[in-house]
């Protein structure tokens, strides 16, 4: 491109004036001020020009640059410190030499070199300053030299001479090139073909020695070492590589950059800080041996030197595909074509490249230099190959876990470049090679994953398909006699796992069938293996410090640990315990917390911890039973294996099962039997057979295979691996489907056993490991019964395994061990939801005929089932409200009855709660159902008479069904009301409350039923419908017989004031509740004189305050304690707060009850005395009381507000009759009393202790109740 003469001139005299300035520099280098300032300038000039304007004053521009580096570098040689010198060289400052480099390195960018004189001069004064050391030149000066250098080989392109030796060899690979113009137009001679001339080899490998030793220096200085200078190191050693790209010409060297960069790569697995640690070091340095290895070892340019020992001999191929594979081996013209012929040297030349550096005087190129060339036989490349594979084979296992994920994608790329140019020269490191490749397939990194995953899916399409097959298959052996071994030890045994499972899957299931279960030997070996690997004791695996780790690691976190208390979230979340009748799906969407899904199936076994390590360790191991019994039904040789080869895990099951049969049959006691040597290694092998069954089955099913190709197939490779790889995409046959039923059963059969099930898990005098273990036991067969029914979904139901699992799922709910009750609830969900139900409770109903009548059975005989009112409790707080589950619970309800009456309770004293628990759920129902019936009553009025008539029956019916259960739990929590147990207490009058409320409802209901019958009967006889107006009239029932509300009601008050006398403070207030409640419900006419005669009992809680105190007696000589002045002595243990908690539930009831009309004159007869009593607590002002009792004075004033005013003003007017002159109305009518007990509210209510008159109280109740 030409330049206008204008802008070239302008150019050149702005340039030609910083040239002479720097030669100016030489001569008075001590103008620091000055020479910065030059210097700038020119960097500046030269970063803004073009290249096209810079490039015809590269030598004019080289000239002042050349000269201030070479007296520089001279200036800080060891030469320049001998005092013996008389001249010495000028003393360059180092920033001045610094940016002398960078304008140096920004002219090399810019404009390439345009003849070989040029860079020879340029190499010359560059390895002099790489040859200075860290204590010679700063940092920055050390890593612009390797810059500029690094400018200078990317300046060196392609030229456009198709004959030219730069474009007989194409390019490697790896090149590391920026993206520019790799052809020069018109190059005066070709730079890069000089690289690659036996001139330059000398220099060549000199630098290679200056680079390595750059960057190892920087290591060596620890923290203060560069790292930034140890990556521009191997950086330009990978470009220096890529330029010459000729094997020849680097094979000399091969040994020397090998075994420096060995050592890096070794130093990496313990350092990882400072520059030795640097993760982009470590990358590029991997990569530059990458490199260098792939273009010099490569097996195209070695063909003649390798032996042929990779021929397939498998006889199950066709001649075609024999045929292609010969094709494949190169011919005898080929390999002679291959071969350099070097004639002036017939003797393999072995130098060691570290004692024999170049020197400077090798840049002259002279004749007489000796050739440092490689003849690469059959020998050098065995002994070659053999040295590159011991440094491989011990970096790249720990390269391939590294912690850096850039570390690991560089160790991906270098697998994949080696693997595929170098597979046959580096036989020896293949399988170590394809073993790490393995181990990167599953790694954590996605981006690393999907690389690895993408190369080994290419390998396995390829033409070279069998070589790859037989070398997974040797690594495969190794890894799987290894496996005990590694899992005892605890040392990689993840990783170990990971690359077992990821050959199994790439390979297909004939690996599995000819290797592990080819018979019932091998097969027999594989579950040994994996039961060891599975088993509790491998969790205790490893070093002892590494097992303290993770144990105080897990505390913290894990749910078992002492102390932990779940969150209310994940209490929600797993509670079947559920009294709203509200039906709740499956999950809930609007749940935003994140927890653990607690209905995934399969789970880790118990013993395996939920994080870290044992999570990842497990998931292996369960992939690999998975395969493995997909394994057996893929492909024409599945047959029934499957049927043989469960029976030998399944064999542990049925062993506990007949020594737990044999120590029930000679009635020995657990403790004896647990004592036996024997006996908890059969619980444990029982229960990893349990979870290798488990995980074996859910291999069958399509959800497994779908989540391995999800794993294994990130990468956006083609639809064809994706598909075919592994050979693994095989649908179920209705005959793969009838043995996969059969097999499940059977297990099930085994799962089911009453022996298993007689373990305990709670017992005084045997050790709390064996009811761990026990517990373990059927958590993992629990779970085993949710996959099965994954696994078969609907054919889960058809094949009747629903049935005889249900009722053991539902009597686990009431578990002691938590993790067992978590664990049914858990499948529970998942059979609900897989079988179309929204809810458990849909799922029981669907199929209470096995469960309710078998439950009601076992009423019948506790003494053999006392688990049964438990187990019933949990099962209907599962259905809720159910409209047919309450016709079901008639007759048993009378069993329970009896039971919870006085007779029963002392047969069966243990089963009181259980029972009142039972019947709790059944009020509910009962309750919630009776509630709804007076609308559905009210609706018979309407529509077709003949319907009617039959509702209004099926009504009659089901009323007297509600009713009769409902009168049947009252009737059996009314004797405990007067129970001093808080919790049977409790139960039984929430028992009450729910019966009165049923009962109302009954009562309402029967009500409209009246009305109905008799507009019915009248419509019947107007329709001339006689038949059934005359049935109608015949089925009239007795009104006595209807009448159940108060009767209960009568025999239940007694029990009630019983309850108010016991004096604890939490069955009081909630009594007072229950009061409050039945009495608005019964009305007050039925209450009044009840009131009357028992209320003293409930006036006498409101007498004192909670905080008064008993006066002492300083006159007794008994010794007094020293008390808390709130504490009333040494026997009263109860807290202010609890009375204080009394008397506002009383004050509430009294409250609730005068302010409803319907329950008003149950409190008339007791009016003044209430009145007075509230009036005492409103007036004291008692912090706790005041909001309580004015809510109370509201209530009474409903009934007689003229005695509330009066009882107030006494004592409002008793403070201000001051102010009032002359007298006025209110004080004769109100005189002034003498003194407090002269209060009206202390006459009509009686004396009070401790509710003294605080009369900013008296003013802001009277104001709050007459503003």
């Amino acid at each position: 491109m030409m330049i206008p003469e204008g802008e070239e001139g302008g150019g050149f005299s702005e340039l030609k004036g910083y040239c002479l300035e720097l030669l100016g520099l030489l001569r008075n280098p001590n103008n620091n001020n000055k020479n910065k300032g030059s210097i700038s300038h020119l960097l500046h000039f030269i970063r803004r020009s073009p290249p096209h304007a810079l490039q015809p004053f590269l030598d004019y521009t080289l000239l002042p640059l050349l000269l201030l580096l070479e007296a520089a570098v001279n200036c800080r040689s060891p030469l320049a410190l001998n005092d013996k010198l008389k001249e010495k060289p000028p003393k360059i400052s180092d920033v001045v030499a610094e940016d002398v480099l960078q304008c140096f390195e920004e002219l090399l960018i810019k404009c390439h070199l345009g003849s070989v004189e040029q860079m020879v001069v340029v190499l010359k004064n560059l390895t002099n300053a790489a040859l200075l050391s860290p204590s010679e030149a700063s940092e920055e000066f050390r890593e612009g030299v390797i810059r500029c250098f690094k400018a200078m080989l990317l300046g060196s392109c392609l030229c456009s001479n198709k004959s030219c030796n730069c474009n007989r060899l194409p390019l490697p690979l790896p090149l590391l090139l920026e993206k520019r113009s790799f052809l020069e137009a018109n190059p005066e001679e070709c730079l890069l073909s000089f690289l690659r001339s036996q001139s330059a080899i000398v220099t060549v490998g000199h630098w290679l020695s200056l680079l390595l030793k750059a960057a190892d220096a920087e290591a060596g200085r620890g923290h203060v070492g560069s790292s930034k200078l140890r990556v521009e190191a191997f950086m330009t050693l990978r470009i220096l590589v890529a330029k010459v790209g000729r094997a020849d010409e680097l094979a000399f060297f091969l040994p020397g950059v090998v075994s420096q960069i060995g050592k890096v790569l070794h130093v990496s697995k313990t350092m990882i800080t400072g520059a030795a640690g640097s993760m982009e070091a470590m990358d590029q340095a991997l990569r530059a041996l990458t490199e260098f290895l792939i273009i010099v070892l490569q097996d195209d340019a070695n063909l003649s030197s390798l032996v042929d020992d990779d021929i397939d001999i498998n006889t199950n191929k066709s001649p075609l595909s024999f045929l292609e594979e010969l094709r494949r081996f190169p011919g005898k013209k080929q390999d002679q074509g291959q071969i350099v012929a070097i004639k002036s040297t017939t003797q393999e030349v072995i130098i060691n490249s570290n004692t024999n550096t170049p020197s400077q005087s090798g840049f002259k190129g002279n004749g007489h230099t000796k050739s440092l060339y490689v003849e690469r036989t059959k020998d050098w490349i065995a002994t070659t190959s053999s040295h590159v594979n011991k440094l491989l084979s011990s970096a790249f296992p720990h390269l391939c876990v590294h912690p850096a994920k850039k570390v690991r994608l560089g160790t991906m790329a270098a697998i994949q470049g080696l693997l595929s140019t170098c597979s046959r020269t580096l036989k020896g490191s293949r399988l170590m090679l394809l073993e790490c490749l393995c181990a990167l397939v599953s790694d954590e990194d996605e981006e690393v994953s999907s690389a690895a995953q993408m190369f080994l899916g290419n390998l396995f399409s390829s033409s070279g398909k069998h070589h790859i097959e037989r070398d997974l298959v040797d690594i495969f052996n190794r890894l799987f006699e290894k496996l005990p071994e590694v899992m005892i030890g605890g040392e990689q045994s993840h990783s170990h796992c990971q690359k077992l499972l990821v050959l199994i899957y790439y390979s297909g299931p004939q690996l599995v069938r000819d290797h592990l279960l080819q018979s019932p030997v091998t097969a027999a070996r594989f579950f040994d293996t994996l039961t060891l690997c599975l088993s509790q004791n491998v969790v205790f695996s490893g070093s002892l410090d590494k097992l303290l780790l993770e144990r105080s690691s897990s505390s913290s976190s894990s749910s078992s640990s002492v102390g932990y208390l779940r969150s209310i979230t994940e209490m929600k979340a797993t509670s079947f315990f559920s009294n709203e009748k509200k039906e709740s799906n499956y999950e809930d969407p609007n749940n935003t917390f994140k927890i653990q899904n607690e209905y995934d199936l399969p789970r880790m076994p118990p013993w395996f911890s939920s994080s870290g390590t044992h999570k990842q360790l497990y998931h292996a191991l369960a992939g690999i039973l998975r395969l493995a019994s997909f394994s057996l039904i893929a492909g024409s040789q599945s047959g029934g294996n499957l049927s043989i080869i469960k029976d030998i895990p399944l064999s542990y099951l049925r062993t506990l099962i007949a020594d737990v049969r044999n120590k029930e049959y000679i009635k020995e006691s657990w403790e004896c039997w647990y004592k036996r040597p024997n006996s908890g290694k059969l619980v444990r092998q029982a229960t990893t057979a349990a979870c290798i069954l488990n995980e074996m089955m859910f291999g069958l099913s399509d959800k497994a295979i779908h989540n391995l190709k999800t794993k294994f197939h990130k990468s956006n490779s083609s639809e064809y691996v994706k598909d075919n790889v592994g050979g693994w995409n095989v649908s179920l046959t209705k005959d793969t489907r009838s043995q996969l039923i059969e097999c499940i059963g059977s297990i099930l059969h085994e799962y089911l056993s009453p022996e298993i099930w007689n373990l305990p898990l709670q017992q005084s005098d045997v050790n709390v490991h064996f009811f761990h273990d026990n517990a373990m036991l059927h958590q993992v067969i629990i779970d085993g019964i949710g996959i099965f029914d994954v696994c078969l979904k609907s054919d889960f139901v058809s094949s009747g395994f629903l049935h005889s699992s249900l009722y053991v799922l539902l009597e686990n709910l009431i578990c002691s061990n938590f993790q067992v009750r978590r664990a049914s609830d858990a499948v529970l969900h998942v059979i609900s939801a897989t079988s179309g139900y929204p809810t458990v409770g849909h799922l029981v109903l669907a199929n209470s005929d096995y469960v309710i009548d078998s439950i009601c059975r076992q009423l019948r005989h506790l003494d053999l089932n006392p688990h049964v009112p438990s187990v019933l409790a949990a099962i209907l707080s599962y259905i809720g409200v159910a409209h047919k589950i309450l016709p079901l619970m008639e007759e048993p309800m009378r069993s329970i009855s009896k039971e919870l009456e006085i007779l029963g309770r002392h047969h069966h004293p243990q089963l009181t709660i259980s029972f009142l628990r039972a019947v709790a759920e059944i009020g509910k129902a009962s309750k919630l159902e009776a509630c709804s019936l007076p609308c559905e009553a009210e609706i018979y009025k309407k529509g077709e008479w003949e319907e009617i008539f039959f509702k209004l029956k099926d009504s009659k019916s089901y009323r007297q069904t509600v009713g009769s259960i409902s009168s049947s739990c009252i009737t059996a929590a009314t004797p405990l009301l007067t129970s001093i147990k808080q919790t049977a207490c409790l139960v039984a009058l929430e028992i009450v409350e729910d019966g009165i409320i049923a009962l109302a409802g009954v009562e309402e209901s029967y009500r409209h039923e009246m009305k109905t019958r008799e507009v019915l009967t009248e419509a019947l006889q107007s329709n001339s419908l006689h038949d059934l107006a005359d049935t109608l009239e015949a089925e009239n029932d007795d009104a006595t017989q209807e009448n159940r509300l108060l009767p209960a009601m009568n025999k239940i008050w007694p029990f009630l004031i019983a309850c108010i006398r016991n004096g604890n403070p939490l069955t009081t207030r909630r009594c007072a509740g229950v009061m409050s409640r039945v009495v608005q419900i019964c009305g007050g006419d039925f209450f009044s004189r009840r009131f009357h005669t028992d209320g003293p009992h409930l006036w006498k809680l409101l007498s004192a305050s909670p905080f008064e105190k008993k006066p002492m007696n300083l006159k007794s000589k008994e010794p007094r304690l020293v008390l808390l002045p709130y504490r009333r002595g040494d026997d009263d243990p109860r807290a202010e707060i609890s009375d204080l908690k009394v008397q506002v539930a009383v004050l509430e009831m009294i409250a609730e009850i005068s302010g409803n009309r319907k329950s008003a004159s149950a409190l008339e007869s007791v009016i003044k005395k209430v009145s007075g009593v509230v009036v005492g607590i409103a007036c004291s002002g008692v912090v706790g009381l005041l909001d309580a009792s004015v809510n109370a004075l509201r209530g009474l004033a409903s009934i007689d507000s003229d005695l509330i005013w009066l009882l107030l003003a006494d004592v409002y007017y008793s403070k201000k009759r001051e102010i009032f002159s002359p007298p006025v109305p209110v004080p004769e009518v109100l005189p002034p009393p003498l003194s407090s007990k002269s209060y009206l509210y202390v006459q009509y209510g009686g004396q009070s202790y401790g509710f003294d008159i605080d009369f900013s109280a008296v003013e802001f109740v009277f104001k709050n109740l007459y503003s």
